[in-house]
């Protein structure tokens, strides 16, 4: 196989079909249609089921009947379509069945804009809809990752029965890059013996999320619970560059660690020693590999595309045992590696403890940077 320049949207698309998709719902939103459309394209001329719904409250319902039958079923959107998908989500994950969700994720909150954002941090990793559940979040920053990792996702949902979410943000789904697609998957013709396919001279499946007694309700849970634990202990994923002697750490997924990676470089060339911590799944988090490099480096920075999500999940693991501080853009603006450059520059001269919010010392800086003088 070789590379292809691929754009964002249409190789993850692609990257789904031959993972063996059978089914796509989804509702238009900018910047995560052209995957509806490629699927509208593609779907249809392999025999696969394609339907544009009428609201994305009307596709997440149709992948929820549609993944109760053990099919291999998507959908994608962004950001504002993620929010009115939440119900159903938590109806999925209720339900205990496998479903694939790609998030592009756009700026906001409310409308918003259609630039690149990561304020989807807080929807996507902790649940987001009601009740007790746990996904599973990938989140890739390249196009090949996301081509590798969509595949991964429909594994990791069938092994666990679970929702797993694969975020992006628009730069990535917009963006024009080579990677390589995978060889097509066969499509298995045996049906999962949980899913609801027809008695066959058995006993029915029933698949619900409705345990109208209390104590039933919580044996559920539990057994969600339990799940997770498993799926923590055996499914975490993270990268790392230049950390084995660094003195700083930075931590970033998606777009803001790759941009990270190269302010590290020219810091590097600076003689500062700083490395890179970027995790892959941000649920489960790699925090055991942060609790270890918490006893090595003498400074953590965290960098994200929005105000500062997961930097409180990195100071509940760190817990004061390193100076954390924190670098963000909001609203669709992605920061330049001079940006990061300059914080890493900050960071390395500044000997005195962060303060005890890291966004109390951001906040002006970010306000001069923006706002200047006026």
């Amino acid at each position: 196989m070789v590379k292809e320049l691929l754009k964002g949207n249409h190789a993850f698309a692609e990257a789904a079909i031959r993972a063996g998709v059978e089914a796509f719902y989804g509702y238009p939103i900018t910047p995560s249609t052209e995957f509806l459309e490629y699927m509208a394209r593609r779907l249809p001329s392999l025999g696969r089921a394609f339907v544009q719904a009428e609201s994305e409250v009307a596709a997440i319902n149709m992948v929820y009947g549609a993944a109760c039958t053990g099919k291999r079923v998507m959908t994608a959107s962004s950001s504002p379509g993620i929010s009115l998908m939440m119900e159903g989500i938590s109806y999925i994950a209720g339900t205990e069945v496998p479903a694939v969700i790609v998030n592009v994720m756009r700026g906001g909150p409310g409308l918003g804009n259609i630039a690149p954002s990561q304020g989807d941090y807080y929807q996507m990793v902790k649940g987001g809809g009601h009740g007790d559940y746990f996904p599973i979040v990938l989140a890739p920053a390249s196009v090949q990752e996301a081509i590798d990792f969509i595949s991964l996702a429909f594994d990791l949902a069938e092994k666990y029965r679970n929702v797993v979410h694969v975020i992006v943000d628009g730069n990535m789904g917009q963006m024009m890059e080579p990677a390589e697609l995978p060889p097509m998957r066969e499509i298995p013709k045996e049906v999962p013996d949980w899913a609801v396919a027809g008695a066959k001279g058995r006993d029915a499946n029933v698949l619900t999320s409705i345990y109208i007694d209390p104590e039933e309700e919580e044996v559920t849970n539990l057994r969600l619970v339990k799940r997770w634990k498993e799926i923590e202990k055996n499914e975490v994923l993270f990268d790392e560059y230049l950390v084995d002697d660094a003195d700083i750490l930075l931590i970033g997924f998606g777009t803001a660690g790759r941009v990270a990676s190269s302010a590290i470089r020219n810091a590097r060339e600076e003689g500062i020693k700083v490395g890179l911590l970027r995790p892959i799944t941000l649920a489960p988090f790699p925090s055991q590999r942060l609790i270890e490099l918490t006893k090595q480096v003498k400074r953590i920075l965290v960098v994200e595309m929005n105000s500062g999500m997961m930097l409180d999940d990195i100071m509940k693991i760190v817990q004061g045992k390193v100076p954390v501080e924190f670098y963000g853009r909001m609203g669709g603006v992605t920061p330049l590696p001079d940006e990061i450059l300059d914080e890493i520059r900050r960071v390395a001269a500044n000997k005195e403890p962060a303060s005890e919010d890291p966004r109390d010392e951001w906040i002006p800086r970010l306000e001069q940077l923006i706002l200047g003088d006026k």
